[in-house]
């Protein structure tokens, strides 16, 4: 049976980092699936665009907060991602998903991956830590950070929550790898 580690946070939160790690870490291979990626998949016209993602910055306590609106377009690639998912795990494909999970596709992922053994961990960092790390990465809107802070983690039950303020990638792939007996 397909095993999936799904890593749900903040963007800046370490996500990526800690999927790369833990890759290295498991007795069997897991692929590491981002959400950048699919994301990277549409045409850059469709940044800013209505029918992809409008990406809006507005002011929240005197600091910039990024409010990212889905049109159509993005829907649709999300909920493919999602879709493609299952199927690789389908398929006997161990993954780590990399995601900022934000409505109801949590519970999409939950009816699509029911077949197969998921576990949730919550990725998490404290709001001024996640802010430096996205002024840091050059790569970032500045107030994606903020905004999505109070609503990654609304409503979810994880199996495993990691601080990536108080361990490095490695040592929380480790506390993963140990929790779930990779």
């Amino acid at each position: 049976m397909s095993r999936i580690i799904i890593l749900n946070g903040v963007g800046s939160a370490g996500k990526g980092s800690i999927a790369k790690a833990l890759q290295t870490l498991t007795e069997t291979p897991f692929l590491h699936v981002s959400m950048d990626v699919f994301c990277e998949m549409l045409p850059a016209a469709y940044f800013d665009h209505p029918d992809g993602f409008i990406f809006e910055t507005i002011e929240e306590n005197g600091h910039p907060s990024v409010v990212i609106k889905t049109g159509p377009v993005g829907e649709r690639l999300l909920r493919g991602m999602r879709h493609a998912i299952a199927a690789m795990a389908a398929e006997g494909n161990d993954m780590i998903v990399d995601e900022v999970l934000l409505g109801p596709e949590k519970t999409e992922y939950r009816q699509l991956l029911a077949p197969y053994e998921v576990h949730w961990v919550g990725v998490f960092a404290p709001l001024d830590v996640l802010e430096q790390r996205e002024r840091h990465r050059g790569d970032r809107l500045i107030g994606l950070a903020r905004w999505q802070f109070d609503r990654v983690h609304k409503d979810m039950r994880y199996d495993l929550e990691i601080d990536t303020s108080q361990a490095t990638p490695l040592e929380c792939a480790e506390a993963i790898r140990r929790k779930f007996e990779l």
